[in-house]
């Protein structure tokens, strides 16, 4: 990739160094974000695109890029100088307000004081001194996008979203594509990390066929390593470097399919859901721990639920979600108890390595959360070719798109020395509910004890057929709006 404006500057010499910057208002160079401070890659496309996805691994500066775009669009006016309207959507509530937001690269961070917009977190709402405004919105609620309208939209980490379907049958990305439709051309930017899922495959193919509508542009982490601490750059390369994901996550490559591996996308897809039985009285949190301080893996957190047939086999199971971090124990062990609470089930944990830390680690933080302790004595491919057959046999549905899970499951090969973390806690849930429940897992069902205040995104349409017909798993069919009424 090309170099900014400013990296060739501090490769000059000293003293022409020096001559280049003293010609320069220092002020507004600071702020000089398009000029100077971004590569090639990192700015806006010529053209009149609609549609401009910026497709790059972690960390290659993806958010400070939109988030300039946004900056830079919001100087503007629409067609008779009326004010234009923003769209600001990430996956979570959380991720619009911490990354888009108020985020290090954030739009409030990126913004001079005689630009800076005032934020309503309450309304969901910034509004610039001239009067354009954004709204602020979560790809999991579908339904919140049906009813604006928009001249600019930002869209982030668009292909690690769960692409939930509302009411219609459509899901944000959708929503988005047909709310961005004011002013003379409309705007959108995409930014993320690709992902094998659906909406990337059909990005990259509308880019191929209508060029002038849909541009991509690539980069990598390694781009912006000069502005990345040696601390985040030791961790994202510790858990990638030397593994099949690194050109997806690092390099920001699209990836094939993998000769031997155990899942492939179509075996996930034809039995995907939006939907799952309300009579699934069993829930299980799968954890495979790290035990180092300063891990360079991730700890897998995967949370599974099923129906409680007698016969293991003729179970269905759906996977809800992929909590998985990376951290120390303490950081791991606090995301682990506060996805328990959430979903109101015990944990299902692998103990080789930590022995009694994976217990003590949780219930230090919270006593009541039941700890099913696993010793694994088979080999990862043993353990996980069962709950891989599981999902040939159409049993297991993911719910809505797990991006990061999935891109592990269909690039990790028996014979890759890297642990697959978010697999081996997938194997961990779906082993206790479907295969072999740990001692005292199976002595009654964890059935629900009183309402759940806890919530869990997704959509309001029926269960989602799949390629094969059906929505996966008989019984009466629960899909969340929005959140569930689960308890313990």
């Amino acid at each position: 990739m090309g170099k900014s404006l400013a990296q060739q500057v501090a490769e000059l010499p000293p003293a022409d160094r020096d001559a280049v910057l003293s010609d320069l208002d220092q002020g507004e160079l600071e702020w000089d974000w398009m000029g100077f401070w971004s590569r090639p890659e990192q700015r806006p496309p010529d053209g009149d695109w609609n549609v401009w996805v910026y497709m790059a691994g972690r960390g290659a500066g993806k958010t400070r890029s939109a988030a300039e775009w946004v900056r830079d669009e919001a100087k503007k006016s629409d067609t008779g100088g009326k004010p234009l309207q923003f769209g600001l959507i990430a996956r979570t509530a959380a991720d619009v307000r911490d990354v888009l937001v108020q985020g290090e690269s954030g739009i409030l961070n990126v913004s001079p004081p005689s630009e800076m917009p005032e934020y309503q977190p309450s309304l969901r709402k910034l509004t610039w001194p001239n009067g354009n405004t954004a709204l602020c919105f979560t790809a999991d609620e579908p339904d919140q996008i049906r009813g604006p309208q928009f001249h600019r939209v930002w869209c982030d980490e668009l292909a690690s979203w769960r692409q939930l379907p509302d009411a219609s049958g459509l899901t944000a990305w959708d929503n988005i594509r047909i709310a961005a439709r004011l002013g003379a051309q409309p705007k959108i930017i995409a930014t993320t990390t690709p992902k094998r899922v659906d909406v990337m495959r059909k990005l990259i193919k509308e880019a191929e066929e209508k060029p002038d509508r849909v541009v991509i542009t690539r980069g990598s982490t390694n781009d912006n390593r000069g502005n990345l601490s040696q601390a985040y750059v030791d961790g994202i390369y510790g858990i990638y470097e030397g593994t099949r994901l690194a050109l997806q996550e690092l390099s920001g490559e699209m990836l094939d399919d993998v000769e031997g591996a155990l899942w492939t996308q179509e075996m996930i897809d034809d039995f995907r859901a939006a939907s799952y039985a309300l009579d699934t009285p069993l829930r299980v949190v799968g954890v495979d721990p790290t035990v180092a301080e300063r891990p360079g893996d991730e700890c897998g957190i995967v949370v599974c639920t099923s129906t409680a047939d007698r016969d293991l086999y003729r179970r269905q199971a759906w996977v809800l979600e992929d909590a998985s971090v990376q951290g120390s124990p303490q950081t791991w062990a606090k995301r682990v108890v506060d996805t328990a609470r959430k979903w109101s089930c015990p944990v299902v944990a692998e103990v080789n390595q930590g022995g009694a830390l994976v217990r003590e680690s949780i219930q230090s933080i919270d006593p009541n959360i039941k700890v099913y302790e696993v010793h694994a004595k088979q080999g990862k491919q043993l353990r996980a070719e069962p709950v891989a057959l599981a999902y040939e046999q159409g049993r297991v549905h993911h719910m809505g798109v797990l991006a990061d899970l999935e891109s592990q499951m269909t690039q990790w090969i028996p014979q890759d020395t890297k642990s697959p973390d978010r697999i081996d806690a997938l194997v961990h849930a779906l082993t206790a509910l479907l295969i072999t429940p740990p001692k005292g897992f199976g002595g009654g069902p964890i059935t629900s004890k009183s309402p759940s205040r806890h919530r869990i995104p997704s959509a309001r349409s029926a269960a989602a057929p799949n390629r094969r017909g059906g929505s996966g798993g008989g019984g009466r069919v629960f899909t969340p709006r929005g959140g569930s009424g689960f308890g313990r």
